[in-house]
């Protein structure tokens, strides 16, 4: 019985990419001839949908949303659902290179009909669209064209779609580092030329840091690639330096035989004046870091230290012009305004102290002169206050033109420094009961 003759390749027709995609996707149309003739007719009804959807004149965020969400039917990785991207098995007919090349005119079709507005897709399903360009070895047209797209919407990326495996055989680190410093470098062009805020500048170096203290743990990382990454940004990308701080404390601790000279160059990229006091201590600390990196830190902290100090609350600087609450962050603004007002509160109950002591005293007098001496209820000596207060009360009656009283009610002389000078003499030729004793 003769065998039946094997059917014919199916050749489908599907829309181009792009203008700058025809011929390239023209020439990968062959491999995908041999495509089960159902998946082919799906995606080539979905792209004819697509198209005239466009035409319509549908909004752009509309129609990549759709894209999205009936990408996750031919690839369940692009869902972000991790769960479904695992458990759905391919099918137990279908070889690793058949899974593999429909993959992969998946990817391709779905980057093709993408809309050219770049803000229309979101960032993380492009970076899903990407990881599995690169796994099913797309064409590198299709690939610049992704990285282009997530480059332009990297300040919206999550650094859990960021970290993309690296699928060549030459690279030596898991994650493809290379991929994301091209994608900072792109973005950072497009911020020089003014097309991207300083806020989405802030968020990316955010990310950026996060990103490397995953990768410093990586073994393969080597010190160019971490210091390419750091370095991708403009230095005043980061409001804050304790990111990259935790990701070069991490590699030198996962690198040990890290050398010193290398130690000093990689701690260049750390500018101590944008560190929190909490790395500050442990960067000054920390064994791992050079001397001179840790000398940096700790002039850097003296250096705060008396700009607090010469700062008043009244608003008077030091001599320095550059000096002043403007060089203070905010936090330790209000840690200063706090200390201020504990200052003030502390010399307001003193001075009420004082005020009530004084009040107390002036009635204490008042009851002394007005008892007549020793007759009064308060005694000088039982409030431990006698020959100061006495010699003071004496002084102030003297400056009144009046006579001092003794206890017993008999005139005392004026004290003035010629009967002061008397007494002392006379003191002195009067000799002790002890003395006589003595002799």
């Amino acid at each position: 019985m003769e065998k039946p003759p094997s059917p014919e390749p199916v050749t489908v027709y599907v829309n181009p990419p792009s203008h700058h995609h025809q011929e390239t996707f023209a020439g990968e149309m062959e491999y995908y001839s041999w495509f089960d003739e159902a998946s082919i007719q799906d995606m080539n009804y979905f792209v004819k949908t697509i198209t005239g959807i466009k035409s319509k004149g549908i909004r752009p965020d509309l129609i990549g949303s759709i894209i999205a969400h009936y990408a996750s039917k031919w690839l369940p990785d692009l869902s972000g659902n991790v769960t479904a991207a695992t458990v759905t098995p391919p099918p137990p007919t279908e070889s690793v290179t058949a899974s593999v090349m429909k993959k992969r005119f998946f990817v391709e079709t779905l980057t093709g009909i993408l809309p050219p507005e770049k803000d229309s897709v979101p960032c993380n399903f492009l970076l899903r669209l990407l990881r599995t360009a690169k796994m099913v070895g797309a064409n590198q047209n299709y690939l610049t064209e992704l990285e282009n797209r997530v480059a332009w919407l990297l300040d919206q990326a999550s650094l859990k779609e960021l970290m993309i495996p690296s699928f060549s055989h030459t690279c030596g680190t898991l994650l493809d580092v290379e991929l994301v410093t091209r994608l900072v470098k792109k973005f950072a062009g497009l911020n020089s030329e003014g097309v991207k805020t300083g806020a989405a500048l802030v968020k990316v170096a955010k990310l950026v840091d996060s990103y490397l203290a995953e990768a410093a743990i990586d073994g393969g990382l080597t010190l160019p690639e971490l210091i390419s990454l750091a370095e991708a940004l403009p230095s005043h990308a980061r409001t804050t330096e304790d990111g990259l701080y935790r990701a070069i404390d991490t590699y030198l601790k996962a690198h040990p035989q890290v050398m010193k000279q290398e130690r000093k160059e990689l701690c260049r990229l750390i500018d101590s004046r944008k560190l929190s006091p909490e790395a500050a201590l442990h960067a000054a600390q920390n064994d791992r870091l050079p001397v001179r990196s840790i000398i940096r830190v700790l002039f850097t902290e003296q250096t705060k230290l008396s700009r607090h100090v010469d700062w008043s609350p009244s608003g008077s600087h030091s001599s320095e012009p550059g000096s002043g609450p403007q060089c203070l962050s905010k936090r330790e603004m209000n840690v200063q305004q706090a200390e201020i007002k504990r200052l003030r509160d502390d010399v307001l109950r003193l001075q009420s102290e004082c005020c009530a002591m004084h009040m107390q005293m002036e009635r204490l007098m008042e009851k002394k002169s007005s008892s007549g001496g020793s007759k009064g209820f308060f005694r000088w000596k039982r409030l431990g206050l006698g020959p100061s207060i006495r010699g003071s009360v004496g002084v102030e009656k003297m400056m009144n033109g009046e006579e001092e009283v003794g206890d017993n009610g008999e005139e005392l002389e004026p004290r003035t420094p010629g009967n002061m000078k008397t007494r002392l003499v006379k003191g002195r030729t009067t000799p002790s009961r002890w003395r006589k004793s003595m002799s």
